[in-house]
């Protein structure tokens, strides 16, 4: 009867493991963005030159996946973020995507990517 229910559990976690994670895991970016203070800010083509300071920078970088902390999906690790002047920063930012380029980048909605889901499941001996 163990010789059972130890297999019906390699079956099932067989059987999780090819439905849950063996898909790839590519991820395809409508737009390149970053992740500063809990929020996702559109990085797009526009060129700022009025900077006030510096507020933090890429903490991780992949193209591949969702990640939690200041996350970019285009911009390497230690990309610098700033404020802009006039503009909050609940409207924008600008990112240094070269030496003396900064890109302007709009504040979208809260980020909610890097979110790790755990399943448990427990199996019961019935005899």
């Amino acid at each position: 009867m163990k010789i059972k229910q130890i297999f019906r559990f390699f079956l099932l976690f067989s059987l999780m493991n090819s439905f849950l994670f063996n898909h790839s895991l590519a991820t395809s970016w409508a737009y390149s963005f970053v992740v500063w203070d809990g929020y996702i800010y559109e990085v797009i083509d526009e060129n700022v030159s009025q900077l006030n300071r510096q507020i933090g920078h890429v903490t991780r970088y992949s193209d591949m996946e969702s990640l939690s902390g200041n996350f970019s999906n285009a911009y390497p690790k230690g990309t610098k973020y700033y404020s802009i002047q006039g503009i909050s920063t609940d409207e924008a930012i600008a990112v240094q995507v070269k030496d003396e380029i900064f890109k302007k980048a709009i504040r979208g909605g809260e980020y909610e990517g890097g979110t790790i889901i755990y399943c448990l499941f427990v199996l019961e001996s019935v005899d």
